[in-house]
């Protein structure tokens, strides 16, 4: 049967709309959660490799995901580096990627948040998963942030170093060590103190001292054995029995109990020994006075002693120079008021 050429028509007009709406439904199928959505674009730079990441690649903060990855490039191949020659900064691998803002609740303010330690990092969901960017905040002392030589054509969170590659970094490292060290000088020079060590031990000071201390050991040995700790122990059990038997005997506690009424009649005396101090004192005030009107009475009477002992004195010189004189010798001439009288 023969088909007209307006249902061929009809036919070819059908497959090609259903075509369409095939085609149009797995694209509304594959971008209905990026439609209508509110994202904004970061860059980082890495200076690691970022094998693994495609775009599309998720960008979580701790485990949720905010965003995915719109590019990935050479700085050198977006930023035209100097003529001078490529530098390290250049030498970075350039990502950029989108963060939906539909899913915080404010527009972050990445600027203050990138100066308290908000960084970005590769990481994956296991040793061999899928590698994504994870966001998180860290030390912005141990990670400051560098300004990059060019001027970003979006904001820029910094990156760190992932979990591996500061792994591999310090394995590395550890390894340039080892490998700077002298090994062959400290193996001679462990042989060297293994030699002189096996010479201290066998000859050396190390013999004298063993040999010294197992000297010692035997003389401590016989002097333990001389010494007999059995019957000096017995000896010393008994003489701390005799002890306590002299502790516990009558004339020991009666000898204890006169100490006891010593000490409390000391004790007494002691207490009446203030009393009797200021009594003395008193006493001794009273004599201090008596002795001071004793010494105002007698100090005119010794005044009058001390004259005529002078007098004395001189009278019993004249007589024992010249006797006569002294006896037959005329009177004295009366004094000049009684001259003055005749």
């Amino acid at each position: 049967m023969a088909v007209s050429p307006r249902g061929l028509y009809l036919r070819v007009g059908i497959l090609i709309l259903a075509g369409l709406g095939l085609g149009l439904g797995f694209i509304l199928f594959f971008t209905a959660d990026k439609l209508g959505r509110n994202t904004k674009t970061y860059e980082t730079y890495l200076r690691e490799s970022v094998q693994g990441l495609d775009v599309g690649a998720a960008v979580r903060f701790r485990g949720v995901q905010l965003g995915q990855v719109t590019d990935i490039n050479l700085v050198a191949t977006v930023y035209q580096p100097p003529p001078t020659g490529i530098s390290p900064a250049y030498q970075r691998v350039l990502v950029r990627f989108a963060i939906d803002l539909s899913r915080l609740r404010d527009a972050p303010d990445m600027e203050r948040a990138v100066q308290a330690g908000l960084r970005i990092r590769l990481a994956s969901t296991g040793l061999t998963g899928v590698t994504y960017l994870e966001l998180d905040f860290v030390d912005p002392e141990r990670f400051p942030v560098e300004a990059p030589p060019w001027t970003p054509e979006y904001p820029v969170i910094p990156s760190i170093p992932s979990t591996v590659a500061q792994v591999t970094n310090v394995a590395e490292e550890m390894a340039r060590r080892i490998s700077d060290l002298p090994i062959e000088q400290v193996l001679n020079d462990m042989v060297g103190l293994m030699t002189d060590l096996r010479r201290q031990v066998n000859e050396g000071e190390v013999a004298q001292a063993s040999r010294a201390a197992e000297e010692m050991l035997t003389t401590v040995r016989k002097t333990v054995t001389d010494l007999n700790l059995p019957r000096l122990s017995a000896e010393l059990q008994a003489t701390i029995a005799e002890a306590r038997q002299l502790i516990g005997s009558p004339e020991v506690r009666s000898t204890v109990r006169n100490a006891n009424l010593a000490m409390e009649r000391l004790q007494q005396g002691m207490q009446r020994l203030p009393a009797a101090i200021a009594q003395v004192e008193s006493a001794a005030r009273s004599i201090n006075n008596t002795v001071s009107d004793v010494n105002a009475d007698l100090t005119p009477t010794l005044q009058d002693l001390r004259a005529a002992s002078g007098n004395l004195r001189d009278t019993t010189e004249r007589l024992r120079r010249s006797p006569g004189a002294a006896l037959l010798a005329p009177p004295p001439p009366p004094p000049g008021w009684a001259r003055g009288g005749r």
